[in-house]
């Protein structure tokens, strides 16, 4: 049978446009739908916007530090309108790189979102399209669970272009979407509560980090409330749809907000893609189902990034998507290491982290050893801040290799990337002894662990 396309991509995020135009670059006549802006999430709603706001919510905390350095900074004001909309043009900018890299590459881009007919074809606007090839990669969307009140909340979607901040703002959520934008909120002087329905933020994530980091987070003004969850929400003035809403606790107490956002996860983006007619499976969630090489239950059908039940993270559907492109135009199997990939958490403090949780290697029967200790960084030591840092190393006692590395604190992020590709070639903790430390930073902390720092465990 001919087809009208070698592949068609659903999706123009971070891994439809790096498989799309790889592909085309090979040989592939390739289109690609997208009903929204280019670069999907990360670009437009996601990780580069947050990443810009939390830059933004920086400067409140380096303001009030910045006085013991000799700076005076009276009669300093924040505009929010200037971030949101200096931020709206840099999203504008990189949509229109993203359009490039298609249109240099081949790429035919089709408007509109796209849905099944069958295995090989996809309807777009009531026209029909066909392809040998189809690859979903429409990403994933925020959830909000089920509650009266529930039309009254934002999720992260919305907090890009707020008209105004409000004064006060309620956070609803303990993952890293929710410590994020608390100390988003916090920094640009709202006054922010965070709540969570259950014992300690941020699940999944080493349980010292999580523990440290919440502390920080109640030094930094974000009032914690864990152990809380939220029954109902209602305007309290009807007649002011986008006035105050009054949120009723589950143990009985109220609270009048300016804000409430919902960063209670996100849900793979099926809904509209009509898989039931090409005989996709998907698993929980809605995520579709794939086997080592992201094929789905049909073979002509492919799926990647964060529409699946992998890692959702940027970085991996770009990788993913490579991955894929080398099994199609190479033969070679997908053999995708979703261990040892590092990850960052842009709260304030920021988290870094790599490789095993001391949970995760307990579970294993590993037998290690931890290096664990806090501090308090060299630059508040002048700021009069009560900020500490975090830095914990998991080895594994049967070949000395470092498994496992964490920081709570500035620069995490930064900091981690560089322990990735250690841990990732395999890296003794007497390779971390012989690496000299660049003094003074508190990254050279990693390599300069001794007895001393070993974490007595059950």
């Amino acid at each position: 049978m001919t087809y009208q396309y070698d592949l068609f991509v659903i999706g123009a995020g971070s891994g439809g446009v790096r498989a799309s135009r790889v592909a085309a670059s090979k040989g592939y006549k390739v289109a690609v739908a997208e009903g929204s802006a280019l670069g999907g999430t990360c670009v437009n709603i996601g990780c580069v916007p947050k990443k810009l706001f939390v830059y933004g919510s920086e400067y409140g905390h380096g303001f009030e530090e910045a006085a013991a350095y000799g700076w005076q900074h009276q009669g300093v004001s924040f505009d929010w309108s200037v971030l949101r909309d200096n931020k709206t043009k840099e999203i504008e900018r990189l949509n229109g790189i993203y359009g490039n890299l298609l249109n240099n590459a081949g790429v035919e881009l089709i408007k509109g979102y796209a849905s099944f007919v069958d295995a090989h074809t996809v309807e777009v606007n009531g026209q029909t399209y066909t392809a040998e090839r189809i690859l979903i990669a429409v990403g994933a969307k925020p959830f909000i669970p089920e509650f009266e009140g529930n039309d009254l909340v934002v999720s992260s979607n919305e907090m890009f272009y707020l008209d105004s901040l409000p004064s006060k703002a309620l956070v609803v959520g303990g993952g890293y979407i929710a410590v994020e934008f608390a100390g988003i909120l916090n920094g640009l002087g709202v006054k922010t509560a965070l709540a969570y329905r259950g014992d300690q933020l941020l699940r999944g994530f080493d349980q010292d980090v999580r523990n440290f980091a919440s502390v920080e987070y109640v030094k930094s003004g974000i009032d914690v409330r864990l152990n809380t969850d939220i029954a109902s929400i209602e305007l309290l003035d009807p007649q002011q749809p986008e006035g105050a809403r009054l949120v009723h606790f589950k143990d009985g107490q109220s609270e009048e907000f300016g804000l409430v956002l919902y960063a209670t996860g996100r849900v793979p983006n099926v809904d509209t893609l009509g898989l039931d007619k090409a005989n996709i499976i998907t698993g929980k969630n809605g995520a579709v189902v794939i086997d080592s090489n992201f094929t789905t239950s049909v073979p002509s059908v492919f799926a990647l990034g964060d529409v699946t039940d992998n890692i959702q993270l940027t970085p991996v559907a770009i990788k993913e998507a490579m991955a894929l492109i080398d099994y199609w135009f190479d033969g070679k199997p997908v053999n995708f290491d979703y261990d040892n990939i590092p990850t960052a958490v842009f709260s304030q403090p920021a988290i870094g982290t790599v490789g095993l949780t001391e949970q995760e290697a307990q579970t294993r029967g590993l037998d290690f050893r931890v290096y664990q200790t806090d501090f308090r960084p060299m630059k508040h030591t002048l700021s009069a801040s009560t900020s500490r840092s975090l830095m914990k190393l998991l080895v594994n006692n049967e070949n000395d290799k470092v498994i496992g590395a964490h920081m709570v604190g500035d620069y995490a992020g930064e900091i981690i990337q560089g322990l990735g590709v250690a841990i990732k070639a395999g890296a003794t903790k007497a390779d971390f002894d012989a690496t000299v430390g660049v003094h003074p930073t508190s990254a050279e902390e990693f390599v300069t662990f001794s007895e001393t720092a070993l974490k007595k465990r059950d």
